[in-house]
Protein backbone atom coordinates (compact mmCIF):
# COMPACT_ATOMS: atom_id res chain seq x y z
CA UNK A 1 0.00 0.00 0.00
CA UNK A 2 1.00 3.27 -0.94
CA UNK A 3 2.07 6.05 1.54
CA UNK A 4 0.20 9.67 1.29
CA UNK A 5 3.35 10.92 0.24
CA UNK A 6 3.67 8.14 -2.06
CA UNK A 7 0.06 8.99 -4.04
CA UNK A 8 0.83 12.61 -4.39
CA UNK A 9 2.69 13.05 -7.97
CA UNK A 10 4.09 16.07 -6.69
CA UNK A 11 4.82 16.08 -2.68
CA UNK A 12 6.86 19.31 -2.76
CA UNK A 13 4.41 21.44 -4.88
CA UNK A 14 1.82 20.20 -2.84
CA UNK A 15 3.02 21.25 0.29
CA UNK A 16 4.54 24.59 -0.91
CA UNK A 17 0.92 25.61 -2.09
CA UNK A 18 -0.46 24.68 1.17
CA UNK A 19 1.62 26.72 2.84
CA UNK A 20 0.62 29.61 0.31
CA UNK A 21 -2.90 28.64 1.28
CA UNK A 22 -2.41 28.47 5.28
CA UNK A 23 -0.37 31.92 5.18
CA UNK A 24 -2.80 33.72 2.99
CA UNK A 25 -5.84 31.81 5.74
CA UNK A 26 -3.50 33.74 8.51
CA UNK A 27 -3.43 37.13 6.82
CA UNK A 28 -6.68 37.53 5.42
CA UNK A 29 -9.26 39.67 7.58
CA UNK A 30 -7.04 40.17 10.29
CA UNK A 31 -6.16 43.28 11.97
CA UNK A 32 -2.13 43.43 12.57
CA UNK A 33 -1.67 46.91 13.97
CA UNK A 34 0.57 46.24 16.45
CA UNK A 35 2.78 44.86 14.03
CA UNK A 36 1.71 47.88 11.06
CA UNK A 37 3.12 50.15 13.77
CA UNK A 38 6.07 48.34 14.45
CA UNK A 39 6.76 48.07 10.83
CA UNK A 40 6.35 51.69 9.84
CA UNK A 41 8.66 53.17 12.82
CA UNK A 42 11.52 54.67 12.12
CA UNK A 43 14.04 51.77 11.30
CA UNK A 44 15.90 50.59 8.55
CA UNK A 45 15.79 46.92 9.47
CA UNK A 46 11.93 47.35 8.90
CA UNK A 47 12.41 48.50 5.18
CA UNK A 48 14.51 45.37 4.61
CA UNK A 49 12.01 42.96 6.23
CA UNK A 50 9.11 44.60 4.34
CA UNK A 51 11.27 44.13 1.66
CA UNK A 52 11.90 40.17 2.52
CA UNK A 53 8.14 40.29 2.88
CA UNK A 54 7.57 41.76 -0.46
CA UNK A 55 8.42 38.76 -2.67
CA UNK A 56 6.34 35.95 -1.15
CA UNK A 57 2.48 35.33 -2.21
CA UNK A 58 1.02 35.31 1.01
CA UNK A 59 3.18 38.62 2.56
CA UNK A 60 3.24 40.85 0.08
CA UNK A 61 0.20 43.08 0.20
CA UNK A 62 1.19 43.85 3.63
CA UNK A 63 4.45 44.23 2.74
CA UNK A 64 2.81 46.40 0.24
CA UNK A 65 1.16 48.33 2.40
CA UNK A 66 3.88 48.57 5.01
CA UNK A 67 6.34 50.00 2.06
CA UNK A 68 3.72 52.59 1.29
CA UNK A 69 3.84 53.92 5.04
CA UNK A 70 7.60 53.64 5.24
CA UNK A 71 7.88 56.07 1.97
CA UNK A 72 5.58 58.25 3.19
CA UNK A 73 7.48 58.80 6.31
CA UNK A 74 11.16 58.66 5.12
CA UNK A 75 13.18 58.78 2.20
CA UNK A 76 12.12 56.64 -0.59
CA UNK A 77 15.82 56.35 -2.05
CA UNK A 78 16.92 55.16 1.29
CA UNK A 79 13.64 52.80 1.63
CA UNK A 80 13.70 51.77 -1.85
CA UNK A 81 17.76 50.67 -1.73
CA UNK A 82 17.21 49.14 1.79
CA UNK A 83 13.83 47.17 0.81
CA UNK A 84 15.47 46.27 -2.26
CA UNK A 85 17.88 44.21 -0.30
CA UNK A 86 15.31 42.39 1.93
CA UNK A 87 13.70 41.57 -1.10
CA UNK A 88 17.19 39.95 -2.74
CA UNK A 89 17.42 38.22 0.58
CA UNK A 90 13.62 36.69 -0.06
CA UNK A 91 14.45 35.83 -3.33
CA UNK A 92 18.13 34.31 -3.31
CA UNK A 93 16.08 32.43 -0.09
CA UNK A 94 13.61 30.99 -3.05
CA UNK A 95 16.07 30.68 -5.71
CA UNK A 96 17.98 27.98 -3.52
CA UNK A 97 15.08 26.23 -2.33
CA UNK A 98 13.93 25.47 -6.00
CA UNK A 99 17.17 24.69 -7.37
CA UNK A 100 18.41 22.12 -5.16
CA UNK A 101 15.13 21.12 -3.09
CA UNK A 102 12.36 20.75 -6.00
CA UNK A 103 14.72 19.61 -9.04
CA UNK A 104 13.23 16.41 -8.98
CA UNK A 105 9.73 17.47 -8.96
CA UNK A 106 10.46 19.84 -12.32
CA UNK A 107 12.03 17.13 -13.66
CA UNK A 108 8.81 15.29 -13.58
CA UNK A 109 6.53 17.76 -14.37
CA UNK A 110 8.49 19.21 -17.42
CA UNK A 111 7.88 15.64 -19.08
CA UNK A 112 3.85 16.13 -18.39
CA UNK A 113 1.88 16.97 -21.69
CA UNK A 114 1.04 20.45 -20.99
CA UNK A 115 4.71 21.29 -20.44
CA UNK A 116 6.19 19.36 -23.11
CA UNK A 117 3.40 21.19 -25.72
CA UNK A 118 4.47 24.47 -24.52
CA UNK A 119 8.10 23.63 -24.53
CA UNK A 120 8.18 22.25 -28.54
CA UNK A 121 6.29 25.79 -29.29
CA UNK A 122 9.84 27.91 -28.18
CA UNK A 123 12.19 27.50 -30.47
CA UNK A 124 15.09 25.90 -28.73
CA UNK A 125 17.42 28.74 -29.99
CA UNK A 126 15.13 31.23 -28.15
CA UNK A 127 13.39 28.79 -24.98
CA UNK A 128 15.88 30.36 -22.51
CA UNK A 129 15.26 33.67 -23.26
CA UNK A 130 11.36 33.19 -22.97
CA UNK A 131 11.73 31.68 -19.53
CA UNK A 132 14.25 33.94 -18.50
CA UNK A 133 12.41 37.63 -19.70
CA UNK A 134 8.71 36.13 -18.26
CA UNK A 135 10.63 35.38 -14.77
CA UNK A 136 12.20 38.90 -14.45
CA UNK A 137 9.20 40.55 -15.36
CA UNK A 138 7.31 38.28 -12.39
CA UNK A 139 10.47 39.10 -10.08
CA UNK A 140 10.13 43.14 -11.38
CA UNK A 141 6.25 43.44 -10.54
CA UNK A 142 4.30 42.65 -7.69
CA UNK A 143 3.59 39.25 -8.63
CA UNK A 144 4.80 36.45 -6.98
CA UNK A 145 8.53 35.86 -7.34
CA UNK A 146 8.07 32.58 -6.62
CA UNK A 147 6.77 32.07 -9.77
CA UNK A 148 9.34 34.12 -11.36
CA UNK A 149 12.79 32.29 -9.71
CA UNK A 150 11.24 29.07 -10.47
CA UNK A 151 11.08 30.11 -13.93
CA UNK A 152 14.75 31.74 -13.89
CA UNK A 153 16.21 28.47 -11.42
CA UNK A 154 15.00 25.88 -13.45
CA UNK A 155 14.99 26.50 -16.91
CA UNK A 156 18.73 28.39 -17.05
CA UNK A 157 21.81 27.47 -16.20
CA UNK A 158 22.37 30.66 -14.39
CA UNK A 159 24.62 31.50 -11.68
CA UNK A 160 23.86 32.46 -8.25
CA UNK A 161 25.70 35.86 -8.29
CA UNK A 162 24.44 36.73 -11.77
CA UNK A 163 20.81 36.23 -10.34
CA UNK A 164 21.66 37.86 -7.20
CA UNK A 165 21.91 41.09 -9.06
CA UNK A 166 19.33 40.81 -11.38
CA UNK A 167 16.81 39.90 -8.60
CA UNK A 168 18.38 43.21 -6.63
CA UNK A 169 18.15 45.58 -9.37
CA UNK A 170 14.79 44.45 -10.37
CA UNK A 171 13.20 43.96 -6.71
CA UNK A 172 14.49 47.74 -6.52
CA UNK A 173 13.16 49.36 -9.33
CA UNK A 174 9.51 47.40 -8.75
CA UNK A 175 9.79 49.26 -5.27
CA UNK A 176 11.07 52.58 -6.50
CA UNK A 177 7.91 52.08 -8.76
CA UNK A 178 5.82 50.90 -6.49
CA UNK A 179 7.02 53.80 -3.86
CA UNK A 180 6.51 56.81 -6.58
CA UNK A 181 3.23 55.53 -7.75
CA UNK A 182 1.67 55.69 -4.48
CA UNK A 183 3.00 59.68 -4.08
CA UNK A 184 0.68 60.23 -6.79
CA UNK A 185 -2.32 58.09 -6.07
CA UNK A 186 -2.61 57.55 -2.44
Amino acid sequence: MKTFTERIRYPKFTLLLLTLIIGYGIFRGQNFQPFRSFLASDSYLNAFLAGLFFVYSFTAGPATATLVLLGERHSILVTGLVAGAGALAGDLLIFKFIRFSFRDEIDRLSRTRPLMAVHRAIPDAIRGAVMLVIGLVFIASPLPDEIGVALVASYLSIETRTFAVLSYVLNTAGIFALLYASRFFI
